[in-house]
């Protein structure tokens, strides 16, 4: 149990540009300011990169990711009006209540990369503008239920996989939904799914294109699902710019990125319990590309080299004892690696992932202002320039 109760954090850096200086205060594109004005001319409305969909009074209408629909609306209530409208006891089975009359909800927050909706009850959802399409409810207080229409323009089917997990299938793309916290997601009519979210629980929607949802994909919504994924970072190049997001899947939890070397990434994680961590930090192909692979990559923990795990049952053995590591690839067909990182204990820790060829003493000295050509891990270093500061803080 302790295992299941430790959080874990998903770090999602993607690093799919060839490294460049970051000029820091630049403008935006033209084709994001584009996007952005066409978010703000309708209020009800947001357009990103990867993620837009619209609002009505009480839902979120037209969810698409990668231009593909996934949802024809998203409608959250409080349980108790939820019960009240199937006309059921307090146990009545959410199955019945496809056609629930949601709360108001209002378009509060837009960003380049997210947009933040309130609603009348303790609820929040968050729409997160990657190339996952991330969606989280949060049920705050209050016991929220949720009822999911899929989309029939894009032949949507849903399949049950355990009381936390259901799949949806699209014409090219693969979703998943799963409840963090004391709760359930359920396929109840043909094209609709429910879920049952009791106080401070959450229900994520993370979407994969084709071929995307692998073996490792698999295992982090396992983690999450099992409430130890905690925090997903995302970070891009959009029109020759960085941006970046986080997406957080637990309570009380900050995360900040920042880095004053050109050859390793630096996270700090803070919580106040004292339970350990682990993380998953995702590298594309590009932050490879400059002639290191996965098995050059070597992680410390406060400063301390971690020891390597060659599996997740001997990597969560980290938690509580030692702090670990294991580096995979996130697919046959590519270069890309993703990172666990498990922590023994959780307080203010510092994580360091470099090559495993540096000394650990930083920069060489060497770089300069406008440099766009750094060895070894310099492409990531782009990426965490921009993050400095970025921080996802969910407080209980």
């Amino acid at each position: 149990m302790n295992r299941l109760s430790a959080v874990v954090l998903a770090v999602l850096v993607v690093a799919s540009f060839p490294a460049t200086a970051v000029a820091g205060g630049a403008s935006a594109s033209d084709e994001s300011n584009a996007n952005l004005a066409r978010g703000q001319a309708n209020a009800d409305a947001y357009t990103g990169t990867h993620v837009e969909f619209e609002t009505a009074a009480d839902s979120v209408v037209d969810y698409r990711v990668d231009g593909e629909q996934v949802f024809e609306n998203v409608t959250v209530a409080s349980r108790n009006d939820a019960e009240d409208g199937t006309s059921g006891s307090a146990g009545a089975d959410l199955s019945a209540a496809v056609d629930l009359e949601g709360i108001g909800i209002d378009l509060d927050v837009r960003s380049e990369t997210r947009a933040e909706i309130a609603t009348e009850s303790s609820a929040s959802l968050t729409a997160h503008d990657t190339d996952r399409g991330i969606l989280t409810v949060d049920a705050g207080e209050e016991s929220q239920s949720v009822v999911l229409n899929l989309s029939g323009e894009s032949n949507a089917e849903a399949a049950q996989e355990s009381d936390a997990r259901v799949l949806v299938e699209t014409d090219d793309r693969t979703g998943a939904l799963i409840v963090v916290g004391d709760g359930n997601v359920t396929v109840a009519e043909q094209g609709t799914v429910t879920a049952d979210l009791e106080s401070d629980s959450t229900l994520v929607f993370r979407s994969y294109a084709d071929g995307e949802r692998t073996d490792e994909a698999e295992a982090q919504e396992r983690l999450i699902a099992e409430g130890v994924a905690t925090a997903e970072v995302y970070a891009d190049e959009r029109d020759g710019e960085r941006v970046a997001d986080v997406a957080t899947y637990g309570q009380d939890i900050a995360v900040d990125t920042a880095t004053d070397a050109s050859d390793r990434i630096e996270l700090t994680a803070e919580r106040a319990h004292g339970e350990g961590t682990v993380v998953i930090t995702s590298l594309s192909e590009a932050a490879l590309a400059a002639g290191e692979s996965a098995a050059d990559l070597s992680v410390t923990v406060d400063g301390e080299a971690a020891a390597k795990a060659s599996s997740y049952s001997e990597l969560e053995g980290g938690i509580g004892e030692e702090p670990r590591y294991m580096v995979t690839q996130s697919s046959d067909a590519s270069a890309a690696a993703d990172v666990l990182i498990a922590v023994d204990h959780f307080s203010e820790r510092e994580l360091t992932i470099r090559s495993a060829d540096e000394d650990g003493s930083g920069s060489d000295g060497d770089d300069e202002a406008g440099d766009d050509s750094l060895p070894g891990f310099g492409v990531v270093t782009g990426l965490v320039a921009v993050l400095v500061g970025v921080a996802a803080r969910v407080r209980s």
